[in-house]
């Protein structure tokens, strides 16, 4: 199988090498931070001048010998610029110790907050690994999406609707900016290419709960899906394909589930063609939060021991540990406290959808 090209744009924009982890944060538009750093340098002038001013009497002015509160602004200014006319200067003993002890480190600040912007450069690496330690310590039992085109944002916008957190999904996919638009929705996200089990390990795949294949070419999917579960044995792992001659090697390779979006989206058609209500129910089933939706949830205790047709929902398949049992299978009647249903109820609003 030949292996796709590698996104020449990841490599363009990745001065790092394969990958990078973009985790996400908080925009501050320019304009901003340059009034944030400006009232800033401000609050350090007000404390030296006060400094300055309370201490006035240590200073000889040789203009006239006196300091009142314009020497003491201009005082501030020219020092906490290292401008140093010496016209004012400090000549008692009280007036030079606070120009070591508290002067001097204002002045130190007030240097570092008019070259905040280089100085933000210089430790943005340093700042960045140290978030990404951090996250790396926390982040566990976590899903992690293989592509962030349609079929994976549909399918982060249903999880989301039953309550997995932002926190707990991190985005692979080797184009920048799809991932910047992954962190701008609260996912985590790694920058490469998930064929190669380094990138996927930056993802902390080994430690997922259930992983998300969801990339535009089937043979790509392969390629991830066999060295995902090479990282990862126990988790669940869910595969989309184009074509369904290749499912089988997706199931082959390690696939707990095999999505076939092509053929899926022709039954719908014809079954549109067919009936076009029963189209529209099938539609209603797979959309998220209007109409219909399909779910998977465990035996109340209330149900236990009676048969499937006698629950208050509309039961589809029972699943027995590892068997998946029609309703009108005869072993699906009575109901086990291990059981777990397939019904269609009623969809409720989608209050937790992160693509809001």
């Amino acid at each position: 199988m030949k292996l796709p090209a590698q996104d020449a744009a990841a490599r363009s924009e990745d001065p790092e090498g394969e990958y990078r982890i973009l985790l996400p944060r908080g925009a501050v538009a320019p304009l901003r931070q340059v009034a944030r750093r400006l009232g800033l340098a401000l609050l350090v002038l007000v404390a030296t001048v006060i400094v300055v001013y309370a201490d006035r009497g240590g200073y000889h002015d040789n203009a006239d010998g006196r300091v009142d509160f314009l020497d003491a602004v201009y005082y501030s200014t020219v020092t906490l610029s290292t401008t140093g006319y010496g016209d004012i200067v400090p000549h008692s003993d009280g007036a030079r110790l606070s120009n070591v002890l508290l002067v001097t480190p204002l002045r130190v600040l007030f240097l570092i907050i008019l070259v905040g912007a280089t100085l933000e450069v210089l430790t943005e690496r340093t700042r960045r690994q140290w978030r990404e330690a951090r996250w790396r310590s926390a982040v566990r039992e976590h899903t992690v999406l293989i592509g962030f085109g349609t079929k994976g944002r549909s399918a982060l916008q249903t999880l989301r609707a039953t309550g997995l957190a932002a926190e707990k999904v991190v985005v692979v996919d080797p184009n920048p900016k799809v991932v910047e638009s992954a962190t701008a929705h609260g996912y985590a996200g790694v920058v490469g290419d998930a064929t190669r089990s380094d990138v996927l390990l930056r993802a902390e795949l080994q430690k997922a709960r259930q992983i998300i294949v969801a990339t535009q070419r089937d043979d790509t999917a392969v390629l991830v899906t066999l060295t995902a579960r090479q990282l990862n044995r126990g988790a669940h792992l869910v595969a989309a394909v184009r074509e369904e001659e290749n499912a089988p090697l997706l199931r082959q390779s390690g696939a707990s589930t095999v999505i076939t979006s092509a053929s899926a989206a022709g039954r719908l058609l014809g079954l549109s063609v067919l009936s076009p209500s029963a189209g529209t129910v099938m539609e209603d089933l797979i959309q998220h939060g209007t109409g219909l939706a399909l779910i998977e949830r465990p035996v109340v205790k209330s149900e236990v021991g009676r048969g499937v047709r006698e629950t208050d929902d509309l039961v589809v398949s029972v699943l027995r540990g590892h068997r998946l049992l029609p309703y009108d299978d005869p072993a699906a009647s009575p109901l086990r406290a291990t059981d777990r249903l397939i019904t269609i109820v009623r969809a409720r609003p989608d209050a937790s959808d992160g693509q809001s």
